[in-house]
């Protein structure tokens, strides 16, 4: 199996994406791609971006499902997998909750199921 790759997402735009078969996140109608990250480069990316966010999910995605390209691109001095086009969802692997600590840090990532 190739990487996983993860994107965090709103869990009500997961949820609508269900219906509608295929994930678009509005970064890729703005930017024209998806952020996504290694696992290691999670919890840096939640606390940056979602510091305090309780309506969040993972998305554990298979690289090799996916039916949109991945650009391994430089990104504030790191290398991260942009996601060229909408999310297939028989390329997500797991979906899980991620929450914060009470103090609003997200300091664990949690296992994929």
């Amino acid at each position: 199996m190739s990487e996983i790759i993860v994107h965090i997402c709103l869990c009500e735009d997961w949820k609508k994406a269900k219906g509608v078969g295929e994930y678009s996140p509005l970064s890729l109608e703005i930017q024209g791609f998806v952020h996504a990250s290694r696992l290691e480069q999670v919890l840096q990316v939640a606390n940056r971006f979602y510091s305090g966010r309780t309506d969040l999910c993972l998305l554990w995605i298979d690289q090799e499902q996916l039916t949109s390209s991945v650009k391994w691109e430089e990104a504030d001095g790191e290398i991260f997998p942009h996601i060229y086009g909408a999310i297939n969802l028989d390329a997500v692997i797991g979906i899980v909750p991620f929450q914060p600590d009470l103090d609003g840090i997200y300091r664990l990532i949690p296992e994929k199921k």
